[in-house]
This record gives structure tokens, C-alpha cells and sequence, in this order.
């Protein structure tokens, strides 16, 4: 199904995250300024904008790393206060990094595991004798991390480290660890950075089936506008910390805002578009 299907047959969604008038600081440099943003459930929101625009330390608040010194985030109605990353994990949040944070001495399928830790329920005797619900559970969470090694195609590698992994592969089971958590909100940090055009057609493919099969909300930061306006159900635009322009591609692609905020009116071409 394409972007632009989904938009035309979509109702009102309900709205999973509210973010409301963020401020942030680090001494005197504001990061975000008055920063109002909704995350509606089942969408693919991309946030874009140019460098130190804002747009990690945004991410960074969605998901609980950052405590804005303003505003409030409310998540599915409820307002969020400062929370301890395990509990943000319970929550259904997760997330992968811009700079590839994997155990590098394990294999694909062992990183894939530690997603599925936060789910497990612990009983270390029974763990430790291997015995009756321990096992069982251990038998559970293999066949889910093996269900996503599935989905991601990665067979052929799932017994690799990987340390030994080509770098868009290791990309690939990044994300199969986050998927592991089975999360409601998927939080994705540069997710096509330093990937050829085969790996960023791949990776595409993966988040629209995450979204359209799993039904999981997904918040980019992504650099390539070009898979930003395909794959994008909405586009937030930030600008030295403020939110310049929210809407759909082709709005966002046409305001006058964004396009001063980047490179003037032939920033589109050249591979953009």
C-alpha cells in the first residue's frame, strides 16, 4: 500500500503521544523552544530538519532520555513525568541508535534476545534448572526472536556476530532488537545513515511492513528526503529548535518555510525527489 493510499483512506487517529510546549536547554544553548507535537497512533511521522536543528534532542524527550525544563508529555492521555528507561521499555517505547549500539561478541540472534529481556518474567531457580516454566519461557522468547529473524530475512546470518556483519546488516538486526520488545511506539535514529541505495530500499520495505502488518507507530529522524516524502504518512520540520511546519509530504514539501530553512528552492533536486 502506498503512502498517499493510507492518507486518503485513513480516519481521525487517535493520538498515542502529546508533546506540549518542550523547552530544553543545555546551559545557554536552546535545544527546543515552545515545541507542541502530536504522535497519532499507526502513523509514520518523520522528523527532519538541518543540522542542530533539534531533532535527536527531540527524540532524546520522546523517549525519556531528556527531562525538558517546560511542557509536559502526556502518553495515551496520561501525563508522563521523569521515568527510568526500564519502565519507558514497559511502556511499549523503543528505539535504535544513530551510531549502531549492538553487542559485538554475540551473534544476530543473541542481540535480537536481549530486546525480549524486559518481557521475560524472571524465576532464577527455575531458570537456573532449566526446568518446567523456565524453559518454556526461554523456548517462547527464542521462537519470537526467531519469528523477526524471519521477517527481517536474516537466516543466512542469525549465528554470526556481529562484529563480523557488513554495516547494513548490523542496521537490520538493530532494528530486529527494538522489534523484539513487540513496541506500540518505534523510535528510529537515522535509519538509512551510511547505507547504499539497495540497503535504503530494503530498509523502506521493513519499516512499511512494521507499520502496516504490526500495526506499530513509527518516529523517524532521517536525513534523505527522498525516503523521508515516500515513506512518511507526516513530516515535522524543525529550525534551530523550533517546529517550522507539520503536515503531509507534498504540504511540507511546498512551504516556504522549509525550504528557506534548507538549502533555497533547488533543494529538492539532485536525488531529493
Amino acid at each position: 500500500m502506498s503512502v498517499d493510499a493510507k492518507n486518503n483512506t485513513s480516519t481521525k487517529l487517535e493520538v498515542l503521544m502529546d508533546i506540549k510546549d518542550i523547552s530544553l536547554s543545555f546551559g545557554g544553548l536552546k535545544a527546543l523552544q515552545n515545541v507542541n507535537l502530536k504522535i497519532q497512533k499507526s502513523e509514520i511521522l518523520a522528523i527532519i530538519g538541518p543540522n542542530g536543528a533539534g531533532k535527536s534532542s527531540m527524540l532524546n524527550v520522546i523517549s525519556g532520555i531528556y527531562i525538558p525544563q517546560k511542557g509536559e508529555v502526556e502518553w495515551k492521555g496520561k501525563l508522563r513525568k521523569k521515568i527510568a528507561p526500564h519502565d519507558i521499555a514497559r511502556m511499549g517505547i523503543a528505539r535504535t541508535f544513530q551510531n549502531i549500539a549492538l553487542f559485538r561478541g554475540m551473534s544476530a540472534l543473541e542481540n535480537i534476545l536481549t530486546g525480549r529481556n524486559i518481557l521475560m518474567k524472571r524465576n532464577l531457580f527455575l531458570e537456573a534448572l532449566y526446568l518446567g516454566m523456565g524453559r518454556k519461557q526461554e523456548e517462547e522468547h527464542r521462537q519470537k526472536a526467531e519469528e523477526i529473524i524471519d521477517f527481517l530475512e536474516i537466516q543466512s546470518i542469525r549465528k554470526t556476530p556481529v562484529a563480523r556483519l557488513p554495516y547494513g546488516l548490523q542496521k537490520r538486526v538493530e532494528l530486529g532488537r527494538a522489534l523484539a520488545l513487540e513496541p506500540e511506539l518505534l523510535l528510529l535514529d537515522e535509519p538509512m545513515a551510511g547505507m547504499n541505495v539497495e540497503e535504503k530500499e530494503d530498509m523502506c520495505r521493513f519499516i512499511l511492513d512494521v507499520n502496516e502488518q504490526f500495526g506499530t507507530t513509527i518516529v523517524l529522524i532521517e536525513h534523505d528526503m527522498g525516503v523521508v516524502m515516500d515513506i512518511s504518512d507526516r513530516v515535522a520540520v524543525l529550525g534551530y529548535g523550533i517546529k517550522i511546519a507539520d503536515g503531509t509530504p507534498d504540504e511540507v514539501r511546498s512551504e516556504q518555510k522549509v525550504i528557506d530553512a534548507y538549502l533555497g528552492a533547488g533543494w529538492w533536486i539532485g536525488g531529493f525527489l
